[in-house]
């Protein structure tokens, strides 16, 4: 029996992307050479890497005079890269911290310079999106992170900013319609929405890069990776390979657009189930909801051997709770059909009528 794949990441990926992928590490373009076998130099991976270059284009609508490239070392690498190549000198950056991954992003740019944290959310445990704060005019950069899977908040509305934006979306990036010409630079790890771990997507805005006055690592300057077009190392060609084909798929079936339609139906669909069931609730509020992450708590502790053996048996895997919430939690990410968010929703209606 196929699983109902919940998992936070790595996460679901399309089953036609999955076998497709599988028969390139056999037998990539007919070829009878394996794709991970291929140089990165070669014709057929130089096409793979323009094409995702170019979907990521296509399916985001990226104004001219932004850089899209593929790195390596996931948003954890960024959270270094972004004030290595933004903030001056003795400079300032201002950070939102609404979760753990927030939380180290802000680490790692207070090793770099001076760090104001506009909103912060942990003092609830980060269950809402912190709003009515007010960015410095004097700040090199601002940082927010998009969608936070660990508490299952995401940002409905982004600020205007009088100094450059910069935005983790790893995990909610081609879920929805954003403004691209809004941000300076955007990076989100692979493992979400568009492949395997491996990889990074950076859309960067050239002419925001070589200003800081400060020498940075030859491997952590952006624009060393934008002149050699994401190849001045080896790339992650399998990763980037499979983010590919999840972006080919994405639009076949319509681009961003009509993915954000069926993403809002799943989520109204459980966190409908959760409201109207009074063995559950949201942990979340209400209003920062994220689309992505539905984290949940069952409200009677005496009921949880029931349900778990009714997931379980269902066929249900990866929804219980970051250990920091508890709980449950239900990634819902595009490849997620709503057939399977249904099979979770019928267990919970089974569980209050047992």
């Amino acid at each position: 029996m196929k699983k109902h794949n919940f998992s936070a990441g790595p996460c679901i990926l399309p089953q036609e992307v999955l076998k497709q992928a599988s028969d390139a590490i056999l037998n990539f373009n007919n070829d009878n050479l394996s794709l991970i076998e291929i140089s990165h130099r070669s014709k057929p991976f130089v096409d793979v890497m323009d094409k995702a270059v170019e979907l990521v284009k296509e399916l985001l609508n990226v104004p001219k005079g932004y850089s899209v490239i593929f790195l390596q070392g996931g948003a954890s690498m960024e959270f270094l890269m972004v004030p290595l190549n933004l903030m001056k000198i003795n400079g300032k950056a201002a950070y939102t911290n609404t979760g753990a991954w927030a939380k180290k992003a802000i680490a790692e740019a207070k090793n770099l310079g001076d760090v104001t944290v506009v909103g912060d959310s942990s003092d609830t445990n980060y269950n809402y999106i912190p709003k009515g704060y007010e960015i410095p005019s004097d700040v090199d950069y601002f940082h927010c992170t998009s969608n936070n899977t660990i508490y299952g908040t995401q940002v409905k509305d982004f600020p205007n900013t009088p100094s450059l934006m910069v935005c983790d979306m790893s995990s909610d990036i081609f879920s929805r319609m954003v403004d691209i010409s809004k941000f300076d630079i955007i990076y989100a790890g692979a493992q979400k929405n568009m492949g395997p771990a491996g990889t990074t997507l950076v859309i960067v805005k050239d002419e925001v890069l070589g200003k800081t006055g400060r020498n940075i690592p030859t491997m952590l300057d952006y624009n060393t990776h934008i002149s050699k077009g994401s190849m001045f190392n080896t790339p992650p060609v399998f990763p980037i390979y499979v983010s590919m084909l999840t972006l080919q798929w994405l639009k076949d079936l319509g681009g961003v657009e009509v993915i954000e339609k069926v993403n809002q139906e799943k989520a109204n669909l459980l966190y409908g189930e959760i409201d109207r069931n009074p063995l559950f609730e949201g942990t979340a509020a209400k209003e920062d909801r994220s689309n992505m992450n539905v984290c949940f708590l069952l409200n009677d502790s005496s009921k949880e051997d029931a349900f778990n053996t009714l997931w379980n048996d269902a066929g249900i895997n990866g929804i219980k709770g970051h250990r920091s919430v508890g709980g449950y939690r239900a990634s819902m990410y595009n490849a997620m059909p709503i057939e399977s968010v249904q099979v979770l929703v019928d267990i919970m209606k089974k569980l209050e009528q047992n």
